[in-house]
């Protein structure tokens, strides 16, 4: 009679034990599922940006990953250089602005074509002979898989005179290197070496 309590008691203790071990598992099973489903909620809270519309009403906007942007701004970087450096106005004020907010995107190289220009009175002609410069920039191909990025540029010139039109066609070379973002250098990024490989005139068309 003994033996056999002992046995109960043994066989008692077993499960007591093994509902243990299972309620062990149980509650580091809904621990982890907790642990886990908190930190995917918290990644897709970051991935969401809340912006104020004219402080009223709250639009939500999905923010992306850095990286996918990264060759649109490349090419917006650049689209954005040439058009500040390339369009001219017959005002100094006007062309040292363009300039100065061109600079700020591209190291000394962009610089010095510009200084050899001014230093061959490109600019002065400009001014005293009354002519608007306009670009328009066809492509912009980069090579994203060699860091810094190659970049080559073909463009349209548009040199407007009171008599007529020169069209112009323009391509350039460069490299693209990633740089600080800021409120003149938006997209974060520098060019480098800056060179123009063609700026021949295409056409000329008279202005009736």
């Amino acid at each position: 009679m003994e033996f056999k309590t002992l046995r109960n008691i043994e066989n008692s203790f077993r499960q007591i034990r093994l509902y243990a071990i299972i309620f062990a598992v149980v509650c580091l099973s809904i621990t982890g599922y907790a642990v886990w489903e908190s930190y995917r909620f918290a990644k897709v809270q970051r991935e969401k940006v809340y912006v104020l519309d004219q402080g009223k009403s709250l639009m939500l906007a999905l923010s992306q990953d850095a990286s996918i942007n990264r060759p649109v701004e490349a090419r917006e970087h650049v689209r954005r250089f040439h058009e500040l450096f390339f369009t001219l106005a017959p005002d100094k004020a006007a062309i040292e602005s363009n300039m100065k907010r061109a600079f700020s995107l591209a190291d000394k190289s962009a610089f010095d074509y510009y200084k050899d220009l001014s230093e061959k009175g490109y600019y002065n002609r400009i001014i005293s002979a009354n002519v608007q410069q306009r670009l328009e920039v066809d492509s912009v191909q980069c090579n994203f898989e060699k860091y810094p990025y190659a970049v080559r540029t073909y463009a349209q010139e548009y040199i407007i005179r009171a008599s007529n039109v020169t069209r112009r066609s323009l391509v350039t070379s460069c490299l693209l290197v990633n740089s600080v973002r800021s409120d003149d250098n938006p997209q974060g990024f520098n060019i480098e070496q800056f060179r123009v490989l063609e700026n021949r005139d295409v056409e000329v068309i008279d202005r009736k």
